[in-house]
């Protein structure tokens, strides 16, 4: 795909390139250089020689008549330039006078077209005779024997016929002139109204130009079996012989056909070439490699070098996300949207899916936490109804406590809807329940609150406040703040609900399966109403926290609203700008942060003292100074 050329400076040589230089620009072929010389002009030659020197192209075409490439060839033995592929036309490939001691170092292995060699039926006899005549004086010649009468020379050197050239074998252009007077015949014989019975019309005057309209007509076949004939330009059917420069066993330069080129043939058999029996320079049988640039592997593509022919070329990666998967290709393509490259760049292959699963160490770790929290408040559950009728559990309102540890318990397990590969159902389900369960956690934790500071108002004389705010209020009250959020929820699933999304945005090589939110607002008011309660729950306590030592449980409260409000503050950032599955783990870990820090906030000192100081679980302890026996708190 990269050649030098030289040609004479010559109608045979210019012309004659120009036809190369069109094909070798359809076949793709790029010509480093282009150089020519005429015979009388040595300056030049010694130019074209310090060119083909330089150059990195291995293959030369040489469009050159014999005297110039006689001359190029004394030149480039002179200066050593060994080891380059020419490529030769009829006029030099197999001139026997380029055949010196030296020219095979510089010629050997060259491939050219040359006119096929003599093929006439009955011309061996008629050379050989011509043979005996001239050279031994034979005057009568035998045909059958090969035998001369006695007046043939009886002594005769044979060395003096060492450079005899009438080589049957090696006559060439003998077809050619054989045709052409065939074919002049024709044309006379059309003209002149020859037949066999009468003859030819010898009356008729025939003109030159009479002669060269009847060729245009001719078609025959000669005694080989070769047609005749010419087309609308005056052009017999070419045919040449592919002849290769190798050295014989006896160290001789033979002309060696290796294939042939016949225009008369139907396409895909007018050229062929036996490979197999060339003969490449300095005496090699691969096939020589003369290329600008090396092949661009799969995964790369070809960049042009500025101001070079297109045969020249960088190899560069393809850019992410692009493939290429065949050699020398001149772009990239882009994978699909749900594949990305391999790591060689020359096939697509699936992204991999990414999301939270339960089989991960993140997955397994979050999925532990959530048990173990389940577990633990089924454990206070367990304790606080082993003891249901001991003064601490009666105190701090049994059913609002049990409520808010079944709560808690709901608030646990919704965390593992996050967990494992997002579905339809699974989306609506993980958002709507942690909604719902977190609002009827806070809800009972507020009821708590209020019932504190009611019970404290209800200690002083003359106040009636708690049957304003009895167990009937109480419940009504978490049913009434749950069902608010529920509403929000139903809203939420009706207009815009959350589904399973593939985002492919964040990552380039993988796919994120996450729940997109369907409605942003619907998410941030589900979290703003639990905020919003949260908050209230916050400052209700936080009112309530000088109350006497024995009505503490408002501290309690305090701190485990603090925690949550902590979490849930730090949770809005870290979740926005998480990316992928670490997006729904911090998710998770904000529930369970917040879940275990209300169980652990209230309800741990109360299980402590029912374990390890049951001395103050006594109704005189809790009561200490009031005198209002029906506190509950």
């Amino acid at each position: 795909m990269w050649v030098g050329a030289v040609n004479s400076d010559s109608d045979y040589g210019n012309n004659g390139m120009a036809i190369f230089l069109a094909a070798a620009q359809e076949e793709g072929v790029c010509v480093e250089y282009i150089e020519k010389f005429h015979r009388a002009e040595p300056e030049k030659l010694k130019k074209v020689v310090e060119v083909i020197r330089k150059s990195t192209a291995r293959v030369i075409v040489g469009f050159l008549a014999h005297v110039e490439m006689n001359n190029l060839l004394q030149e480039l033995s002179l200066n050593n330039i060994t080891g380059r592929q020419f490529i030769g036309v009829e006029a030099w490939i197999t001139a026997d006078s380029l055949v010196t001691p030296t020219s095979f170092s510089v010629l050997g292995g060259s491939l050219g077209f040359a006119v096929q060699k003599a093929n006439i039926s009955g011309m061996d006899d008629f050379l050989i005779k011509g043979f005996w005549e001239t050279e031994f004086k034979c005057l009568n010649m035998n045909k059958d024997r090969m035998t001369g009468t006695s007046n043939c020379e009886e002594k005769k050197d044979l060395s003096e016929l060492k450079d005899y050239v009438d080589d049957v074998a090696e006559m060439r252009y003998s077809t050619n002139i054989y045709k052409a007077i065939y074919a002049v015949a024709h044309s006379l014989h059309s003209l002149l109204k020859c037949s066999t019975k009468q003859g030819c019309d010898k009356s008729l005057k025939v003109t030159p130009q009479q002669v060269v309209e009847s060729l245009k007509q001719v078609n025959f076949t000669i005694k080989n079996g070769d047609q005749v004939w010419f087309d609308r330009t005056g052009a017999a059917v070419a045919r040449y012989e592919v002849v290769n420069w190798q050295m014989g066993s006896d160290g001789s330069v033979q002309f060696k056909p290796v294939g042939y080129y016949d225009a008369s043939l139907p396409p895909g058999q007018k050229f062929v070439l036996k490979t197999e029996a060339i003969m490449w320079p300095g005496g090699k049988t691969e096939l020589p490699v003369s290329v600008c640039s090396e092949s661009c592997r799969p995964g790369t593509h070809k960049v042009l070098q500025k101001g070079k022919p297109v045969c020249c070329y960088d190899c560069v990666p393809c850019a992410e996300g692009e493939i290429s998967n065949s050699t020398d290709s001149n772009d990239c393509k882009k994978c699909p949207e749900e594949y990305w490259p391999n790591q060689n760049k020359d096939a697509c292959i699936l992204k991999n899916v990414e999301f939270l699963r339960f089989t991960e160490v993140m997955g397994v770790i979050l999925a532990f936490f959530t048990l173990f929290g389940v577990f633990l408040t089924l454990l206070v559950a367990i304790l606080f109804i082993v003891h249901k009728d001991t003064p601490l559990v009666k105190a701090n309102n049994s059913e609002l406590s049990f409520l808010l540890l079944f709560s808690l318990t709901l608030c646990f397990l919704c965390s593992l809807t996050f967990i494992g590969r997002p579905s339809e159902w699974s989306c609506m389900l993980r958002h709507t329940a942690f909604g719902i369960t977190f609002v009827l956690c806070i809800s009972c934790v507020l009821g708590k609150t209020i019932v504190v500071l009611m019970a404290f108002r209800a200690t002083l004389p003359g106040s009636n406040v708690m049957k304003w705010f009895g167990p009937a209020q109480q419940r009504l009250s978490v049913l009434a703040f749950t069902l608010i959020q529920v509403l929000i929820c139903i809203l939420w699933l009706t207009i815009n609900p959350p589904f399973p999304f593939k985002n492919m945005n964040h990552y380039k090589d993988k796919i994120i399966l996450e729940c997109a939110l369907g409605s942003p607002i619907g998410f941030w008011a589900v979290l703003g109403y639990i905020g919003l309660l949260a908050l209230l729950c916050f400052l209700l306590a936080f009112l309530a926290r000088k109350l006497p030592d024995n009505f503490n449980e408002a501290k309690f409260i305090t701190f485990s609203m603090l925690i949550f409000c902590a979490v849930w503050i730090t949770f809005i950032p870290a979740y926005v700008s998480s990316p992928g599955k670490f997006t729904v783990a911090v998710e998770i870990f904000a529930i369970l942060a917040s879940s275990y820090g209300l169980l652990f906030c209230i309800f741990l000192p109360k299980c402590f003292i029912i374990l390890f100081r049951p001395e103050q679980n006594t109704r005189k302890h809790i009561m200490g100074k009031t005198s209002n026996n029906d506190i509950r708190y």
